[in-house]
């Protein structure tokens, strides 16, 4: 059995007159949507410019707290305190306006820290009355286990509240509320004292100023970073300041003024956290292609960063595992080490930096990255017990984060396709992206409305050619007659759909064609040699191959041979001439040579069956990889996606490795999936072929299953004839972890730069055809038949309307 047995396609032809004269049509329409995306896409260039960070009243109010060392009775950064003064809210609190009724508690929060700040310097009566009421009114958030919570809020608000009860205020809160709100505090303290783990301890650091003078202040200092800074806080690196006068502290604080003026926003740095999201999500949005100079100039200083042990990547989770996973997928050297899980420090509690970690987790190449195969445990487990907690279904932040987390447990990276992945990036992207640490704020560079319309105006516009494409592919199966073929499977749609959600660019349509049509003819002369030929049709078909330059009328001993050949010769010619155009070299040669190898292979199968051999495994192997019919689909197509490739390059033992890598992972995948217990030949079978007894197991072969019907030998069943007493369980693990060894040697090897002479841009290709396997045939994920041709409307027919989103 062939990959064409999973996805038979039909597909139309190279550039006819009359799809060049259709596009030509089409030009029109197409180029008024091209101008109309060039201003967002200027836009977004020059985000990459500027991180743009919301101030936090939280924050600003610690700063403005910090007292003068000269005077103490006067503050330190009047021009903050002012700031308070002059942005206090209608309601009476400080905070952003128009904030959502679920991020009460960061009003309260931020709302007490201003009034604290300005008690402080007696000043505000009016505005700390105010904010008083609106705690008052509001106060019962605080203990609302709906409410999006900041970090800390259960230790920093009641410390707050026993600070202005040491200042004498009088809070408008009544005795249950203040047991309630003391109990949840001692809890949380008493449960995270109990853990002792560092996680614990980083965090305690991290909200330092719900401890003030009771804080051990230089244990927190061994958190201070090159900036000065603790964690990038100004909240935190304020109140250390306030009680160790420290200059570097002090310096940090300075320019955080002297950027933002008079207010400090809750995090900073944010650069790069905020660029690679950019580049991460323009790269899932797939629109990356239009910022490849951006982006790379990001991954560059990501990765100078990386090498140097730059506290603002190692530092953060989510920033440590997001430039790795970019990094490792676009070809940069990295290793995980212990970095990604000396950056949690043990402690996590947020969904969106757990998922970040686990994608990085993904990206797996090397057999002992104990580190990622660990930090994939524990995050999927964490994940999945998210998952069923009622409250990430009703996520304040993110609406889409259950399905977020659902899909990308269902299905790994390795088996999503590119316009899937888009797809789903597009639905899922919340262009309101607001996260809340001690304070909520918003990076406009995370989510932005720019990149989701012109996300959906790329996708949109690469479905209607791809759909254009597909009507004339299936008028070139109905011309060249494929159709008329009896025993073929006709399923056009799989074929062309496997091309177009993996080479989607519309510069990309000959790549598309030539793969889809070779998937449609590995299919009808898949099954030619499985049923539909004689003998004789098939020697005649591998003679036709080997001489090429043949008179079909005359040599072809049936019209089904002529059928199949003519479209075969057909189209080898015609990407030997498309491709001429590229690599400036004849091609034609090579394509027929994989051709030749995969109907050779193919009828060393038939013959097998027919004379009811059965061979070694080791013989079997090195036939069937190439017998699942995935290099007239896949090679040729590397000559058309746009860089040379060297008769030096595709005849290298990196070229010849991808290519066995992937097929043979693809060839067990279908192995294990077409294994059928209905269709095992009796004992009798192997005893009357004289098989030698010593590697037939009478009692394994009554439970042997098998390929399909025609009987054919598969990779399991021959592990567990020649493998002397291996169960079925047995057999079919091993070939599990065999696949897993491959698929990671095989994105090591697409992934390699140092060395490597085939183009990445080639080399993805192999990958893509991987993921297009293990999309198809993941059946114990539950993708049966009707979810498949779900997934291909999705892609070819359903244009996505921005409206909807």
């Amino acid at each position: 059995m062939s990959f064409s047995h999973l996805s038979t396609l039909r597909l139309s032809t190279f550039p006819s007159p009359a799809l060049t004269m259709s596009r030509l049509n089409g030009a029109a329409e197409v180029n008024a949507a091209v101008l109309s995306s060039e201003g967002t896409k200027e836009r977004i260039k020059k985000m990459f410019d500027k991180v743009d960070l919301s101030v936090s009243s939280y924050d600003t109010a610690w700063v403005a707290m910090v007292p003068s060392p000269n005077s103490p009775k006067d503050p330190f950064f009047p021009e903050c305190v002012n700031w308070l003064l002059c942005n206090q809210l209608h309601d009476g609190s400080w905070g952003p306006p128009n904030l959502q009724p679920l991020f009460t508690k960061d009003a309260l929060l931020s709302t007490l820290a201003c009034i604290l700040a300005l008690k402080q310097w007696n000043v505000g009566e009016e505005q700390i009355n105010k904010g008083l009421h609106f705690i008052e009114s509001n106060v019962a958030s605080a203990t609302d286990e709906e409410q999006q919570s900041p970090v800390g809020f259960n230790i920093l608000f009641p410390a707050m509240i026993e600070s202005a009860m040491n200042l004498k205020m009088n809070l408008p809160l009544g005795a249950p509320t203040l047991d309630a709100l003391f109990h949840r505090r001692d809890f949380e303290l008493k449960r995270g004292y109990a853990s002792n783990s560092e996680g614990w301890r980083t965090l305690l650091a991290y909200i330092s100023e719900g401890f003030g003078k009771s804080q051990d202040w230089d244990l927190v200092m061994k958190y201070q970073r090159k900036n000065g800074s603790l964690f990038n806080s100004p909240a935190t690196t304020a109140s250390a300041f306030a009680h160790l006068k420290n200059a570097d502290c002090l310096k940090y604080l300075r320019s955080l003024l002297e950027k933002f003026g008079n207010a400090v926003p809750t995090v900073y740095p944010l650069d790069k956290y905020a660029r690679l999201s950019m580049a991460a999500s323009l790269e899932n949005l797939g629109i990356d292609r239009h910022f490849r100079e951006e982006i790379r100039s990001v991954l560059d200083e990501t990765y100078r960063s990386w090498l140097q042990g730059d506290e603002d990547i190692l530092s953060d989770a989510a920033t440590c595992a997001m430039a790795f996973r970019l990094l490792r997928v676009n070809g940069y050297d990295v290793s995980a080490e212990d970095r990604l899980f000396n950056s949690l420090g043990g402690y996590m509690k947020d969904i969106d930096d757990a998922l970040e970690l686990f994608r990085a987790s993904e990206t797996i190449i090397h057999p002992d990255e104990s580190v990622l195969e660990k930090q994939h445990h524990w995050t999927s487990h964490f994940l999945k017990q998210e998952l069923s907690n009622t409250l990430i279904r009703g996520h304040n932040l993110n609406k889409h984060i259950g399905l977020e987390v659902d899909d990308a447990l269902k299905l790994p990276r390795y088996a999503i396709l590119g316009r899937l992945s888009t797809r789903t990036a597009i639905k899922y992207y919340n262009t309101d992206s607001t996260r809340i640490l001690k304070s909520y704020y918003r990076c406009l560079n995370i989510g932005n409305e720019d990149f989701l319309k012109l996300a959906v105006d790329d996708f949109n516009n690469c479905q209607s050619i791809h759909r254009e494409e597909l009507n004339h592919l299936t008028r070139w199966v109905e011309e060249y007659r494929l159709d008329k073929l009896n025993f073929a499977r006709q399923k056009q749609a799989y074929c062309y759909f496997s091309a177009a959600a993996t080479l989607f660019p519309p510069e990309l349509s000959d790549a598309r064609i030539s793969w889809a049509k070779n998937g449609v003819l590995t299919t009808v002369v898949d099954d030619f040699f499985d049923v539909g030929g004689s003998e004789e049709e098939l020697i005649n078909l591998i003679q036709l191959v080997e001489k090429w330059d043949v008179n079909v009328s005359v040599d072809c001993c049936s019209e089904n041979v002529e059928i199949i050949f003519s479209a075969l010769k057909n189209t080898i010619n015609e990407i030997g001439a498309s491709a001429f155009t590229r690599q400036g070299r004849s091609v034609t040669s090579h394509v027929i040579e994989i051709w030749l190898d995969l109907i050779k292979s193919m009828f060393k199968e038939a013959q097998w069956l027919k004379n009811k051999s059965v061979p070694t495994m080791e013989e079997y192997m090195e036939n069937a990889y190439v017998s699942f019919a995935l290099g007239p689909i896949v090679l040729p197509a590397l000559y058309l996606v746009g860089p040379k490739l060297s008769e030096e390059a595709v005849g290298s033992s990196e070229f010849d490795h991808l290519y066995r890598l992937m097929s043979t992972a693809g060839r067990l995948l279908n192995d294990i999936q077409g294994f059928k217990v209905d269709n095992i030949p009796p004992f009798s079978f192997y005893k009357s072929n004289n098989i030698p007894s010593k590697i037939v197991n009478s009692e394994l072969l009554a439970t042997l299953q098998r390929e399909s019907a025609e009987g054919k030998l598969n990779a399991v069943s021959l592990a567990m004839i020649h493998g002397n007493g291996v169960t079925e369980e047995e057999a079919i693990d091993e070939m599990k972890n065999v696949i897993v060894s491959k698929r990671r040697e095989l994105l090591r090897l697409v992934l390699l730069e140092k060395g490597s002479v085939v183009p990445r841009a080639c080399k993805d290709l192999f990958w893509n055809m991987s993921k297009v396997l293990h999309l198809f045939y993941a059946k114990h994920d539950g993708f049966t038949a009707h979810d498949m041709m779900k997934t291909v409307n999705a892609v070819m027919e359903e244009p996505i309307l921005l409206s909807e989103l």
